[in-house]
């Protein structure tokens, strides 16, 4: 009975607070509802359809017909997607090292009490807000120009050429916005934490490796994410600095893939870039959901 006194005399804002949660528990369905609703029509539905015509030979959807795994056995054979493949690997690998390495640094740089380090913040993730048409374009100009002074052959005839050039503009437009959730996460490492490791006389590559990284973990695991995905989703970036030449060897998979579904006539071609797609949608999937594991694993709870 005392007990029971006492609970009828909690303040007000306990007792709002426990009726608020109540009430929000009881109405959760109907605010997920509108986002549940959203990703089955927006990916699920789309993406059970591609799965069927996968599995087809089409022009339309309409006029799809069953052909089972020929498009995919095709695949296997088709030695432009094989290297699209190895490229756009090769691509993933070096940026995703490249990019949040010197994003990290930058941070690191930029967290520290210096003079106009916002005006640098906002000068680093501008290239992040510029298309990525117009960046390929703006490349395209600005690489030929240096192979022309060079001597050396354009990008339409220069794959390595191609291949840096494609690393240094994905690394140019991404290095900024990593670099602002470095930045985030650096700020939340504890200021005791790293005196008191200074006091017991941690030089400052011990603070970063022991402290400030383990720490910041959550941020590498959105970022190594982040740079993961745009690395192997990288299309009109690729479309508009190479084209894929000279003769396919710096076509990435969805520029593989677009170049077979659409620059291609003929229901073959359409079923057989949709079970390119399929493929690409899963190995995403699957390479990301590795990564997010691996990482994940690494983090520190704070």
């Amino acid at each position: 009975m005392l007990i029971k006194g006492r609970q009828d005399k909690l303040p007000a804002p306990f007792l709002e607070v426990g009726t608020m949660h109540k009430a929000l528990k009881r109405y959760s369905p109907i605010f997920v509802l509108p986002t549940l609703l959203a990703f089955i029509i927006g990916f699920i539905i789309p993406f059970a359809q591609g799965l069927y015509l996968s599995f087809c030979k089409f022009t339309t959807v309409d006029n799809a017909q069953w052909v089972g795994f020929a498009n995919y056995n095709v695949i296997l054979k088709d030695a432009s997607f094989l290297n699209s493949f190895k490229f756009t690997i090769l691509f993933a690998v070096v940026s995703i090292v490249l990019i949040n390495v010197i994003a990290f640094g930058l941070a690191l740089l930029l967290t520290k009490e210096l003079k106009g380090t916002n005006i640098f913040r906002t000068v680093f993730f501008m290239p992040n807000l510029i298309g990525g048409i117009v960046l390929g374009y703006i490349w395209q100009i600005l690489i030929n120009c240096i192979l022309s002074l060079a001597s050396k052959p354009l990008l339409a005839l220069n794959s390595t050429a191609g291949y840096w050039g494609l690393i240094i503009l994905m690394c140019w437009q991404q290095i900024g916005y990593m670099m602002i959730i470095y930045i985030a996460g650096l700020q939340n490492v504890p200021s005791d934490l790293v005196e008191a490791a200074e006091i017991d006389g941690a030089n400052a590559w011990d603070v970063l490796w022991k402290i400030k990284l383990p720490m910041v973990m959550s941020s590498v695991t959105i970022c190594v994410f982040l740079t993961l995905t745009n690395s192997f989703k990288l299309f009109d970036q690729n479309l508009a600095l190479t084209g894929g030449d000279p003769n396919h060897s710096t076509e990435m998979l969805a520029l593989n893939i677009y170049q077979t579904f659409y620059a291609r006539a003929g229901a073959l071609f359409k079923g057989y870039g949709q079970a390119k797609a399929v493929i690409f949608c899963i190995l995403v999937i699957a390479i990301s959901m590795l990564q997010l594991k691996l990482t994940k694993s690494k983090e520190v709870q704070q």
